[in-house]
This record gives structure tokens, C-alpha cells and sequence, in this order.
């Protein structure tokens, strides 16, 4: 009775040890620099910053449910844009993709009217969450956006 003791109680030493070892590591970024990195990086367009103060219009965020964050838009012509925020609480990073998402379908309704070739940039956009910061980024370079952003964690 005393080895089937030690026995379980090993096992469930060892479980409850590898159940630790599986945690992410912090995620830090600074989103101004991400966001210039993909916008020199992915797009063909000259892209414009947005006013941090109007990230909440653009994008429909709840009041003080984001820290910080870095947007550029095209000025209409491509549908690239690119924004790079970071919630103040990790739990918010499933609100703002769908904010995100609902910012591209809505772009896309909008371009499919007057730009068609546009739509398939929005069909193809990115939208990542690392820890608290979430990205958008709608380019002409998919696969180079992509491995930028895995470079900062995402």
C-alpha cells in the first residue's frame, strides 16, 4: 500500500510540474514601433498616422479599455492600414479583434463598391493578439507582415 502511495503521489508531482512548464512568457512591445516597421515594411501605399485620440472613433473602442496604440491608414486610394494597440487588460484582446474584424468587413463593403481589387488585401488581412496588444494589419505583403509579427511574439 505504502509503494501505491508513493507511486501516485510521484505521479501527480510530476503532472502538477509540467502543468507550470507550458505558461507563455511576457509579451512587451512598443506599438509605435511595430506599427512603423509593418507600415515601411508591407505596403506600397504611402500610409498616414492616425491621431491616437481618434482610435476610439475608427474603431469603436469601449472607453478606457486600451493603454496605448498606433494606427496609418491609406488616404483612401488601397485599403492598406495598419494598427498596433495594447489593451489595458488582456481580456479585452478578444473584443478588440472583433472590432477589428467588423472594421474589415465594413472596408470591404466599402471598397467592393468603388475599388474591387481592394477587397482581396481585406480578404486576406491579419489580425493577431499577443498577451494585451492586438494588431491589424491589412498589406500587400501578407507572408512578410507575418513574419514580422512573429518576430515580436505574435
Amino acid at each position: 500500500m505504502k509503494k501505491f502511495t508513493a507511486i501516485i503521489c510521484t505521479a501527480i508531482l510530476a503532472l502538477s510540474m509540467t502543468g507550470c512548464g507550458g505558461k507563455e512568457k511576457e509579451v512587451t512591445i512598443d506599438t509605435t514601433k511595430l506599427a512603423e516597421e509593418l507600415q515601411e515594411a508591407v505596403t506600397s501605399d504611402t500610409l498616414s498616422e492616425t491621431a491616437s485620440d481618434m482610435l476610439s472613433s475608427i474603431y469603436f473602442f469601449e472607453d478606457g479599455t486600451i493603454e496605448s496604440g498606433t494606427a496609418y491608414a491609406s488616404s483612401g486610394a488601397t485599403a492598406c492600414e495598419i494598427a498596433v494597440v495594447k489593451s489595458k487588460e488582456e481580456k479585452n484582446t478578444e473584443n478588440v479583434e472583433k472590432l477589428f474584424q467588423t472594421r474589415v468587413d465594413n472596408q470591404s463593403s466599402l471598397y467592393a463598391s468603388y475599388n474591387e481589387g481592394e477587397v482581396e488585401k481585406l480578404d486576406h488581412a491579419i489580425i493577431e493578439s499577443a498577451g494585451s496588444y492586438t494588431v491589424l494589419c491589412v498589406c500587400d505583403d501578407t507572408d512578410k507582415a507575418n513574419e514580422i509579427l512573429k518576430k515580436y511574439g505574435f
